[in-house]
């Protein structure tokens, strides 16, 4: 237990379930600083270690660094490994996404960490994980996720299609690593005993896929894009093109929801206990195809309002922010005039606070050292020697 946990103290503004909880994040793209943006926007104090120097205008992905302060270090300087492995003293975990070698490299590795905080939890997120023949090869969210049957599930039938960055970078990236980490300092807590967490996306866009292969091995799932209910082979479960040329997304899946949807059309002629006759989908889907570009997308929208047909409108991200459910659940959030979502999931008594806007690097650098309890002398000899 740190000792933060013991005196049971918060970092300033600390709210939600992770309040007490001390991570450093090794500054990166992708997935760490959205998981580290996570576990802040829950509570956690998470301490982002740049390196000095860097030019940040704070605009590129600036949202997925909101909710932690900023310390900028030199770590081809000695002292500011040292430093920075003081602060490892007093945190419940580090999360790093380097190539692996990296961090040891440093003199940051598991090693070295471990032997300052035995129960340290040490996150490592990469695309191919810490070992295996493609573990130091370079590689995008795209090339993780293709090895894993998940992007040739996705697309039209004539090709498969990113996804943005969702599945590999986000779902299989930081949602893992971040559950990883909690999962390890649970354990930590009761065991004494720090771990390393290998989180790769390569194996968290493979998990992410569970069902499907499940469908696949009962027969329920062919490797043609397109001639599945899920995507996008079923009529009642893909989007349609409106009058107004905008999206309308139909997932009308379950009997009840099917019938409920072709009552609203006024589509009677249709024999609702068909649903799952395959040969009858082209046929439907043109119908469907034919009715809905009959009307706009918002009246559309309007016409299934209340009803049980499944049926919503495909929202651009200027849009989703204003839409009215989104809005009574104050879904999205203003920080410093940038629109973004807002913290998520909910709690009902440990309630999140609004996120704070992101730091510059090393804007903190001062402020968090003290506070994690670094002497002000050795904070002027980081300072003399460059370090800081």
């Amino acid at each position: 237990m740190t000792e933060q946990q013991e005196t049971g103290a918060k970092s300033p503004g600390a709210n939600g379930p992770l309040a007490g909880l001390k991570i450093i994040e090794m500054a990166g793209i992708g997935p760490v600083p959205f998981c580290a943006m996570l576990l802040a926007d829950l509570g956690a104090e998470v301490i982002r270690i740049d390196r000095k120097g860097t030019e940040d205008s704070l605009t590129t992905l600036a949202v997925l660094k909101r909710g932690r302060r900023s310390v900028a270090l030199d770590l081809k300087r000695r002292p500011a490994v040292d430093a920075l492995l003081h602060l490892v003293e007093r945190a419940d975990a580090l999360i790093e996404g380097f190539r692996p070698g990296v961090m040891e490299r440093l003199g940051l590795g598991p090693q070295e960490c471990h032997a300052r905080n035995p129960r340290l939890v040490y996150g490592r997120m990469t695309g191919w994980g810490q070992d295996g023949p493609l573990a130091m090869t370079a590689g995008h969210d795209l090339n993780f996720i293709a090895l894993t049957g998940a992007l040739a599930a996705i697309g039209t039938a004539a090709e498969p299609l990113p996804p943005l960055n969702l599945v590999g970078d986000f779902a299989g990236g930081a949602l893992y690593l971040a559950i990883g980490v909690l999962a390890a300092v649970f354990e930590a807590r009761r065991s004494g005993h720090g771990q390393v967490v290998d989180a790769a996306m390569v194996d968290g866009a493979a998990s992410l896929m569970t069902a499907f292969y499940g469908l696949a091995a009962c027969g329920a799932w062919k490797n043609e894009r397109g001639t599945n209910f899920l995507d996008g082979g079923a009529p009642f479960y893909r989007v349609y093109r409106c009058a107004d040329r905008k999206w309308l997304a139909v997932a009308a899946v379950e009997p009840q929801f099917y019938a409920a949807l072709l009552d609203r059309l006024g589509l009677r002629q249709i024999d609702a206990g068909r649903q799952w006759e395959r040969d009858d989908w082209p046929a439907l889907h043109a119908l469907l195809s034919r009715t809905f570009a009959l009307k706009g997308r918002d009246a559309w929208a309007a016409h299934f309002e209340g009803s049980d047909a499944c049926v919503a409108p495909v929202l651009d991200m200027t849009e989703a922010p204003h839409h009215l459910h989104n809005r009574a659940r104050q879904s999205f959030v203003e920080i410093e005039g940038v629109v973004q979502p807002a913290p998520a999931p909910r709690f009902s008594r440990t309630k999140l606070g609004p996120p704070k806007p992101p730091r510059a690097p090393g804007e903190d650098t001062q402020e968090v050292l003290e506070a994690w309890g670094v002497p002000i002398e050795t904070i002027g000899e980081l300072r003399r020697s460059g370090a800081i």
